[in-house]
Parts: structure tokens; C-alpha cells; sequence
């Protein structure tokens, strides 16, 4: 069946797909020398337009350096995508780029509507890339293969995890949580030392008389209510966000409801994890709140890693707490070539560039990312990129043990990016502030499944 983006569909598609930022390329591709032209062919090289990071302003010259001397002949151009301009807008005004970044809750959808290149075949003939061994398995093939068809490569691999000030747990002579996933901190445990550090500006905790809670000096803990950090949660609970075999949202599940009251308590029962309000009172980011002490733990992905170090605090880091099993998400987008591109073979070699050993270990290095390839998790590798400054002492086990034993990709159907927006997201927002239970909130799954069968309808 032809699925060909149609000004129709491409309207379709841009009304349900806000979420992705996406910036049309403004160079037009270089052109292959005519034959025959030895000098134009020395002058003018191949260009390949690719739209990068949203809102990351990177300095990719000595990137651009080693992916011209790895291909001679070819250049890359990288646009950064800006939020509300969308690839699909690029596509139906005729300015597609050659490749692009693409983020996972849209992936599928652009796969069913042919936004995306096929790249089965490159990937095949690559033989490092089809190594059996080479990727961190089955994680990559989940989120990169549909019907058994390549259409992306994971970046990298990001997770959430657990950050603290190591000095509030020394002065209150608390034993910090650690990286190692068997070491876990059971639930019950994780609520009671984030009571001890929850203190008001009288010394007292919650669940002490005369604790007010309109006036805390330190929260204990801060777990933020988007979907990562609740995917993991709810993995963590023996729960899903996604069934994988029927691809419909099963967050009305006991376990998924469970482990969703389970954050809305640390606040609303709790009270050791600051509420929307008390948080813009502060005015402070979550580096600054770690960093003053004015909280104790912060879950977080482990890109903030890269920023979080800098920290003027003795920073510490550990796997999440378990409610049923130690467990994470997993994520990262995902490096694509565009359906229609005039020069396809130059493209899979920026992608495949980018998906390199030398380009992931640069990112890793950073504190960016976690590395989705076997190659960068050998003992050697790590030693290479994993270290002070910038990662904290016992770091390596979330890479080698939390990561790929206990991490959970969220594959995400076509059409789930509407679902989400117009369905989950309205509900998710009243269980954080009390208006409703996780159970009552939950009870639009079959209306947000509606839309997935719609929009898979379309197909």
C-alpha cells in the first residue's frame, strides 16, 4: 500500500505533531560535478543537509573535520531544528533536507507515512552495523525496526537516574543510594530517607507535628512528572506504558496506576518532593536546588550528567529506587534519511558517521550520553571516556549493568504523539495536582487506544 506524504496527509500529520521541532533545511544539497569536470569535481564536494539538535548550540568543527576526511568528497551541513518548525514542513514545501534527527514518539508515524528511507539494506551490507554483537540487543532493534525493516539508528541510549548532593547525605550520616542495580533501595526505604531529608525552616519533617509545608528549607527528593521519569516508574512497578504485542496503551493496568499514585503521593502524601508552585516560587534550576541544598535528590536523565557535574557540591549518582524490580527507561532519537533525498548513498554515510564508535565516545565523554554499541562498554573503551571530572566514582555500573540489564525502551505506535497531546497529557495533569486518582485519570486509556486506531486507519 502506498503511504506517500500527500499534501492531505502532510496536513493531517502537522495538526497531531506539535511535540516535534523540526527546522527545514535553508541551503540547497550540493551538486555532483557534471562528468568529465576534474575541477569542478575538486572544488565542489557533495553536500549533505542534515537537521540536528534542537536548541543545542554545538561547535561540530572538528566533527565535520573527521567526517570529511573519512569520506572524502562529501561535506555536511547541520541546520539546528527550532520548536514549531516542523520536517514535515520542510518536506511539503519541496526544502527536505538529505537527513535528519528524529525523535522516538514520532518515529512510527513517519515510517507509516513514508517520511523515512528503508535503510535495511545499507545496514545489511555493513558489516560492522549488522554485526550480531555490535549493538546493545534487543533494545536497539525495538526501537529502530518495524516489520522487521530499518528506517533509523539510535544516537546513543539516555536513561533516568538519581542525582544528590553527597554532602546532605554525610552531615546527616545517611548511607547514599548506589549505581549498582543489585543495591537498589527498595520503595519504602527511599520514602522514609526522603522524609529525613525533607526539613521546613523549623527543623521539622513531614509527618512531624508543626511541619509546614508552606515553608521548606530542603525538599528530599524530586521526581519529575513527565513521561521518562514515569516510564520508569512504571517499568519498575512490573508495569508497561505500551503492550509491545498489541501496540495499544495499557497505563489502566493496576501495576501502571500503582506506580503513577506513587509519584502524585511523594507530593500530595507524603511531602517531600516540591509541588508545581513551590518550585516556580523558587526560581532556581535543578542543578542550582542540588547545588544549594535546597533539595537532596533530583531524578533526572542521564544527559544532565553533562551539566550537573559542574555542580559546586560533591555530586553523587545512583540507580533508581525499585517498587517491584530495579528498572529505567531508555531513550534517545533516532539518525534517518529522508524519503526523496537525490543522493541516499552519500546520506547513509553522514548517518552512519554519526552513529560511529569516534562520534558516540565524544558524547559520552561530555556526560551527554550512555553508548548504545558494544565496542564503547569494554573495559578499555570506558576507560577512555568515563571519569573524573565529569563522572562520578562507580558511574561505569550504570553503564554496564543498570543500563542494558534494566532498561526499558518505550516504543511508541503510530499516531501516539496526538494520543498523547490530546488525551493522556490533560489527565496526567490532574493526578499531580489531586484532582483526580491515578485510577480515575487513567480511565481515558480506551478513549487515547480510539485515536491510535484511527490513525493507524489512515494507513
Amino acid at each position: 500500500m502506498n503511504h506517500k506524504l500527500t499534501r492531505r496527509s502532510f496536513l493531517a500529520l502537522t495538526g497531531t505533531l506539535s511535540m516535534t521541532g523540526v527546522l527545514a533545511a535553508c541551503a540547497v544539497p550540493g551538486q555532483a560535478p557534471a562528468a568529465g569536470d576534474e575541477g569542478a569535481a575538486m572544488a565542489e564536494p557533495i553536500v549533505i543537509e542534515f537537521l540536528g539538535s534542537p536548541g543545542m548550540d554545538v561547535n561540530l568543527e572538528d566533527e565535520y573535520t573527521q567526517f570529511k576526511e573519512e569520506n572524502p568528497g562529501l561535506e555536511w551541513i547541520q541546520v539546528q531544528q527550532q520548536e514549531g518548525i516542523q520536517l514535515l514542513t520542510a518536506i511539503a514545501a519541496g526544502t527536505a533536507p538529505d537527513a535528519a534527527r528524529v525523535e522516538s514518539n514520532v518515529y512510527r508515524t513517519f515510517v507509516r507515512d513514508d517520511v523515512l528511507l528503508d535503510i535495511t539494506d545499507y545496514i545489511d551490507a555493513d558489516a560492522q552495523f549488522s554485526a550480531p554483537d555490535y549493538w546493545l540487543q534487543p533494545q536497539e532493534s525495538d526501537r529502530c525496526t518495524q516489520d522487521g525493516r530499518w528506517y533509523g539508528i539510535g544516537s546513543c541510549w539516555v536513561a533516568p537516574h538519581i542525582y544528590y548532593n553527597a554532602d546532605i547525605f554525610e552531615a546527616e550520616g545517611i548511607e547514599p543510594p548506589s549505581n549498582d542495580p543489585e543495591e537498589a533501595w527498595e520503595w519504602g526505604h527511599f520514602l522514609e530517607v526522603a522524609r529525613q531529608l525533607t526539613v521546613d525552616t523549623n527543623g521539622n519533617h513531614p509527618g512531624d507535628s508543626g511541619f509546614d509545608i508552606e515553608s521548606v528549607d530542603r525538599w528530599g527528593v524530586n521526581w519529575p512528572t513527565w513521561w521518562i521519569p514515569l516510564h520508569a516508574a512504571v517499568q519498575s512497578n512490573g508495569g508497561a506504558w505500551v503492550d509491545n504485542e498489541t501496540q495499544q496503551i495499557v497505563l489502566d493496568s493496576p501495576e501502571a496506576v500503582q506506580a503513577l499514585q506513587r509519584i502524585a503521593d511523594l507530593q500530595l502524601v507524603h511531602q517531600v518532593m516540591p509541588q508545581a508552585p513551590f518550585l516556580q516560587a523558587l526560581g532556581m534550576s535543578n542543578v542550582q536546588m542540588l547545588e544549594t541544598q535546597k533539595l537532596a535528590m533530583q531524578i533526572d536523565g542521564s544527559w544532565a550528567l553533562a551539566w550537573t557535574w559542574e555542580m559546586n557540591a560533591t555530586l553523587g549518582t545512583a540507580v533508581l529506587p525499585k517498587m517491584e524490580r530495579p528498572a529505567t527507561d531508555l531513550q534517545a532519537h533516532l539518525v534517518t534519511i529522508v524519503e526523496g533525498t537525490e543522493i541516499p548513498d552519500e546520506a547513509w554515510q553522514l548517518i552512519r558517521f554519526l552513529s560511529s564508535p569516534w562520534y558516540q565516545e565524544r558524547y559520552c565523554n561530555l556526560g551527554l550520553w550512555l553508548p548504545s554499541q558494544t565496542a564503547l562498554m569494554t573495559d578499555e573503551a570506558i576507560a577512555r571516556w568515563l571519569g573524573p571530572p565529569i563522572h562520578p566514582e562507580g558511574y561505569e555500573k550504570i553503564v554496564t549493568e543498570f543500563v542494558p540489564n534494566y532498561g526499558h525502551f518505550l516504543t511508541m505506535p503510530v499516531g501516539y504523539q496526538k494520543a498523547a497531546d490530546t488525551v493522556l497529557q490533560p489527565a496526567f495533569d490532574t493526578i499531580w495536582i489531586g484532582e483526580q486518582t491515578a485510577e480515575e485519570a487513567m480511565q481515558v486509556v480506551p478513549e487515547a487506544n480510539a485515536v491510535l486506531a484511527d490513525e493507524a486507519a489512515r494507513g
